[in-house]
């Protein structure tokens, strides 16, 4: 049992100390058994209460410490390497939660939060009492990284692990790479077209031995844990033969006579069972989509690289980390939103960019020319009704970019916005001035009273009560109504599943923490980058996707990786397999193993959390948390049922 105990009680600038009487804390704990100094700092995170803390601890030979702050998802790592600098086990160290816990929860009632922090500290005190030293458990780790999606910010991660020493296995699901970029003509703030930064990064990969690109690919089955995952990967065919003759299947393409709606125009256009999404796309050979194919055969009378007889393989990879890059989808507005699917001049703006790029000298949908475009904003971004009420912050920025480019290429066209205030930042700030001096017109609502868009006769008529001119009514007769539409997480999100990645409010996948671990999930060897964590736009997801190759590297590069040894462990004498602790295991940590002929639970210290949610399932209390015994928790208990 500790006895001479160091307590840390902060004031966070006034987070705390406004609704907590720290003073009043400090005086209640400095008696506590075991306590051997009792101290109040403005911020106990600052250099200078840490360096404080570590000449405590030396010059007073503590052998546990309390911090009572911030959360500890904030500040624990800080705090833990504070007294690991003074010589301690870090494991010897507790933190207490009291600004998120009591005084932000309750910061209506200072007596009442007060004597809710004392109780916190002084279970927090129990608790250091019992804590032990405790080394971190080794694991070997696997020198290879798969990077699933292989759109930009997947290419880049992956050259940034090759260029490291690094073996990637970069797993692309559809039969081409690039992803939504290669959709994407002039680029904001380069002019670089998508298929010219896709061309780059691709050749860049190509460069690389390091790299293996599997495309027309998906992860189906994992097992494992960071430094050592096996992933199952499905590979479905071409049906076509990698050296081929291009005239013939040039002619291929033309005698096929399947047309369905493509997908890569969003719909727009159509193309052939046999395909390509345009000549240059990466890799250069086309596939055979063999969900609508008919065989009839017309492809393998003109071509000799048809190959039918291609089957599904199955490859098993053994990595140390997972990269999960699998970007974003467009939102589709509900049919008769802004009069989408119901008025046949309404397009997204994902379809609009497909239009641009279609047409040359004339803008022309629907064989009618194009005079007056009428830009809606907001749609499935920013929500009062409905799921996505974040805001998708690209869209402002693209579309403006894209309506200079229509009056670039199309002079007499008119651009007309209707917005929800312009969110164009820094730099972008100069595209929406290009766009001023180009005389486009801006008109702005609030998000309660969108604009409407009405089928009268032969027109369609777009009508806002404009805020700038103070709620007039204004309407414009629109030739085409483009819906700026948002981000939205992948509707597909099965390997999100396969590998637990929790998501969050908005359903794209969720970091642990945004500011001080943005690209780790909860899920140990797994991060995340680019637009799969969230909306952004190219700059970011390279930013991410750089961050997030970072930080997997540093887990497997050294070989060894030290995981936390606050786990479950299970007294074999007192188990007797029941499999309940497995039921339980969101982490399928557990597995039933003989010992000496008797059938009891294992835990796979790689994979477990320490989350305890198999320990109260337990039915003969065989199953022990390491740096949460009972003693320790039943210690917190009695202080906070104490009544003083």
């Amino acid at each position: 049992m500790k006895k001479k105990i160091g307590v840390y009680i902060c004031h966070c600038g006034g987070n705390i100390s406004d609704y907590v009487d720290v003073e009043k804390v400090r005086k209640a704990v400095e008696k506590e058994e075991g306590v051997f100094l009792a101290k109040t700092t403005m911020f106990a995170c600052a250099d200078s209460n840490q360096k404080e803390m570590v000449e405590d601890i030396k010059e007073n030979q503590l052998d546990g410490v309390v911090v009572a702050s911030c959360s500890p998802k904030l500040h624990l790592l800080t705090f833990r390497a504070a007294v690991e600098r003074a010589g301690m086990n870090k494991y010897n160290y507790v933190h207490a939660n009291i600004r998120e816990q009591v005084s932000w929860a309750h910061s209506d009632n200072k007596a009442g939060a007060t004597e809710k922090a004392v109780k916190v500290v002084k279970a927090a005190i129990a608790k250091v009492r019992y804590a032990h030293s405790l080394e971190p458990v080794k694991v070997e780790a696997v020198n290879a990284v798969a990077v699933i999606g292989a759109g930009v910010a997947g290419m880049r991660a992956a050259i940034e692990f090759a260029e490291a020493g690094t073996d990637v296995y970069l797993i692309e699901r559809e039969h081409f790479v690039g992803g939504r970029v290669s959709q994407w003509d002039n680029l904001c703030t380069t002019e670089e077209t998508g298929k010219e930064l896709v061309t780059r990064l691709y050749d860049e990969v190509m460069k690389l031995d390091k790299v293996t690109l599997f495309t027309g690919a998906e992860v189906i089955e994992n097992s494992g844990s960071v430094g050592n995952f096996t992933l199952k990967v499905k590979i479905t065919p071409r049906y076509i033969k990698k050296h081929c003759n291009k005239g013939q299947l040039q002619k291929a393409i033309e005698v096929c006579p399947v047309v369905v709606p493509d997908e890569f125009n969003f719909n727009i256009t159509n193309r052939k069972a046999i395909y390509h999404n345009y000549p240059s796309e990466y890799p250069h050979l086309p596939v055979i989509d063999i969900k609508n194919c008919t065989r009839c055969g017309a492809c393998e009378a003109v071509c000799e690289s048809i190959d039918f007889s291609q089957k599904a393989e199955t490859l098993t990879l053994r990595v140390g980390s997972i990269l999960l890059a699998t970007g974003f989808d467009p939102y589709e507005p509900k049919k008769g939103e802004f009069g989408y699917g119901e008025i046949d001049n309404v397009v997204t703006f994902p379809q609009f960019k497909r239009i641009v790029h279609i047409c040359d000298k004339e803008l022309i949908y629907k064989d009618k020319k194009i005079k007056n475009v009428a830009y809606i904003y907001c749609v499935g971004s920013r929500q009062v009704d409905g799921e996505n009420k974040y805001c998708s912050r690209y869209c402002c920025t693209s579309v403006i970019h894209t309506a200079n480019t229509v009056k670039k290429k199309y002079n007499e066209v008119y651009n007309y916005h209707f917005t929800r205030g312009i969110r164009t930042y820094g730099k972008q700030e100069l595209i929406y001035e290009e766009s001023c001096k180009n005389g486009d017109i801006y008109l702005q609502s609030f998000e309660y009273d969108p604009p409407k868009v009405e089928k009268k006769g032969d027109k369609t008529i777009v009508t806002i009560e404009d805020v700038l001119t103070g709620k007039k009514e204004l309407s414009v007769e629109a030739d085409l109504v483009v819906l700026v539409t948002g981000m939205v997480p992948r509707k597909d999100n099965s390997i999100g599943n396969l590998l637990k990645i929790p998501r969050g409010r908005d359903k794209f996948f969720n970091e642990i923490h945004m500011k001080l671990r943005p690209v780790e999930t909860v899920i140990d060897g797994v991060t995340i980058a680019g637009a799969s964590q969230g909306p952004k736009n190219i700059m970011e997801s390279m930013n991410s996707a750089l961050s997030a190759a970072s930080k997997s590297f540093s887990l497997i590069s050294s070989g060894e990786l030290d995981l936390e040894p606050t786990i479950a462990t299970v007294d074999t004498t007192l188990c007797e397999w029941c499999g309940k602790c497995a039921e339980a295991c969101p982490f399928d940590a557990f597995e039933k193993v003989e010992i000496d002929g008797k059938t009891v639970a294992k835990v796979n210290p790689a994979v477990c959390k320490g989350c305890g949610m198999c320990l109260p399932v337990c039915p003969s209390n065989a199953l022990n948390l390491v740096g949460l015994s009972d003693e320790e928790v039943e210690s917190m208990i009695d202080v906070l049922l104490t009544h003083d």
